[in-house]
């Protein structure tokens, strides 16, 4: 029992820790920090303030959890900074391909499907705070993502090294 509660007490402690280091104002970041990679062609395109916002809300209450400051509790090997994310297979290094990810998780290779273990629109069923997310929330969401390296850099994904 005690050891249960050490590990929320830990992982609460690492949300606020994020909370903070990543409470970056949307109406501070410049047009060029809140350009991303769009999709797989290389194409770019600038999130909105209201984007920006709304993407940092729904990452922390849907996927924060599990994804805290951008690792994978489940699997540190894998996080979401952007070379695991370019390493993945569909590579997921873009706005578009998260969005498919977050509609059809696989795992890493791209052979299975872990909708069943992953919260996905697919799988909306069994985790419900996926039910209500529309395409504009996905889009924020995966916007979030890809965002995070050029407002935290290497921390994003970097775990206990930097949380």
């Amino acid at each position: 029992m005690f050891n249960k509660q050490l590990k929320f007490f830990y992982f609460f402690c690492l949300s606020i820790i994020s909370f903070w280091t990543t409470n970056s104002n949307a109406l501070d970041l410049d047009e060029a920090t809140r350009t991303v990679v769009k999709d797989s062609t290389g194409q770019t395109v600038v999130l909105s303030s209201e984007q920006v916002k709304r993407g940092k809300r729904l990452f922390n209450t849907t996927c924060g959890a599990c994804h805290v400051g951008g690792i994978t509790k489940t699997n540190p090997n894998v996080g979401l900074d952007p070379e695991s994310l370019s390493l993945a297979t569909p590579r997921r290094d873009n706005v578009e391909s998260l969005i498919d990810f977050l509609n059809n998780p696989t795992t890493y290779d791209g052979l299975t499907s872990i909708a069943e273990t992953h919260p996905s629109v697919k799988s909306a069923d069994i985790y419900p705070r996926m039910r209500s997310l529309t395409d504009e929330d996905l889009y924020s969401i995966a916007g979030h993502i890809m965002l995070q390296p050029k407002i935290i850099s290497e921390k994003w994904g970097g775990g206990k090294t930097y949380y």
